[in-house]
């Protein structure tokens, strides 16, 4: 079964880089550069137009950056892998156009055997990804977990007895809708506002309204 050529669109404001990626790329019998793009308007149009499987895209440019182009370009051509091919790996550009739907992130000093396998990859849905720019995404994401809210600690029943405070009843009253004793509640107070780390039952009841936890 004979393989399907990849149709590969290349976005780079450097002419040098531009030959020097078409010149690699047409050495490999299943991929075809089928256009070359010096900015992202231009690159968005070619797109459009050729219909590649792969655009291979630079981050800066002038004008229209390669974050921006990425978007626009994924919003009216979304079948497209977008590819991008960098010298850049700050924190400040990987994000942003991952955000915007890039599937791999390469830098320019990968070998052209890597570039060729990254888009061979794009079309199997593998994204590959340069090992700083993997590392990077990966702390990002196993970062520190968000700390827990004091009411998380709140048992059932505390909760039940802050939403009663919450609501201006006294400690009896409490005690008579729950059907438990005074004592009880006041336990179940002292609990409450050690656990919220608020002075008195006022306080508790300005951090439940706070918090959303009565309507």
């Amino acid at each position: 079964m004979e393989e399907t050529t990849i149709k590969v669109l290349l976005v780079d404001d450097h002419e040098m880089v531009r030959i020097g990626l078409a010149a690699v790329l047409s050495t490999e019998d299943d991929i075809e550069v089928v256009g070359e793009a010096s900015g992202g308007q231009e690159g968005i149009r070619l797109a459009l137009e050729y219909k590649p499987d792969v655009v291979l895209m630079d981050l800066v440019m002038e004008g229209m950056d390669g974050i921006e182009t990425t978007r626009r370009l994924l919003q009216q051509h979304p079948e497209c892998k977008v590819i991008v091919l960098t010298s850049f790996i700050d924190d400040e550009k990987i994000y942003p156009v991952i955000e915007a739907g890039a599937f791999s992130y390469l830098l320019k000093t990968s070998r052209a055997a890597e570039i060729a396998q990254a888009i061979r990859s794009a079309i199997k849905g593998q994204s590959v990804l340069e090992s700083q720019v993997a590392s990077k995404l990966m702390n990002r994401f196993r970062g520190p977990k968000q700390a827990a809210q004091p009411h998380e600690e709140l048992t059932e029943r505390e909760m039940e007895v802050l939403r009663l405070i919450a609501a201006g009843k006294s400690n009896q009253d409490v005690a008579d809708e729950l059907f438990i004793g005074v004592k009880t509640v006041k336990f179940h107070v002292t609990n409450i506002l050690a656990k919220l780390g608020v002075e008195d039952r006022t306080q508790a009841a300005i951090y439940a309204y706070k918090h959303g936890l009565v309507e």
